[in-house]
């Protein structure tokens, strides 16, 4: 829930019932964090919209799992717990590996990133997603040149770039809210990565 006025399901009407219709889960249930845009449905359309572009798209090159490594990663450093919770769960589902995601975890929460099971590119971006999310005035061309030494290429590095970007909006949006967890089904995303119109949680 959170601390401002919602909108259940059972009682939207209009374009908010039929922007609930694209983002329920099982039962209806619509994630705390899009219900917090129930007052104004055409922010929740914007959310959903970049949301789904920057981390569930078909054209990303970057394994969707490490993706959501990077969310949990600005996540943690941002202490949104409930963005947390949320993609470390889908991280867990798109890995398959329950050990090496609860490594990665454990990394993250020591702020060790170094140590997670990880490749030495996927520790650069780990590296600066955390310079990106804490002292972003303080990025420069060599943050990206280190980025492209590692590795990633500059499609690579604009995905990285706008993941990061994005959970630092989604955690303030939760956390300047109120959001909780209460009620939600956590790990569940818009998996149809082939439709970027297809915002239904599964």
């Amino acid at each position: 829930m959170s601390w401002i006025k919602t909108i259940p399901f059972q009682d939207a009407t209009g374009k908010l019932r039929k922007l609930y219709e694209r983002v329920t889960g099982p039962d209806n249930n619509v994630d705390n964090i899009m219900m917090a845009h129930s007052l104004r449905p055409h922010s929740m359309e914007g959310h959903m919209a970049l949301y789904k572009n920057v981390l569930h798209h078909s054209a990303n090159k970057v394994p969707k799992w490490f993706l959501e490594v990077l969310g949990v990663w600005v996540s943690s450093l941002n202490q949104c717990a409930y963005c947390v919770e949320h993609h470390f769960s889908g991280l867990q589902r798109l890995l398959g590996d329950a050990a090496r995601g609860d490594a990665i975890r454990a990394a993250i929460e020591a702020q060790r990133t170094e140590e997670a099971p990880l490749d030495a590119a996927q520790v650069a971006a780990m590296r600066y997603a955390r310079k990106l999310t804490e002292a972003p005035a303080d990025i420069s061309e060599a943050d990206l040149i280190a980025l492209r030494e590692a590795g990633w290429d500059d499609g690579e590095i604009l995905e990285i770039n706008q993941v990061c970007a994005y959970f630092s909006y989604a955690n303030r949006t939760v956390m300047g809210l109120g959001c909780s967890t209460k009620g939600d089904v956590l790990g569940l995303s818009p998996n149809n990565s082939d439709n970027p119109d297809d915002w239904g949680h599964r």
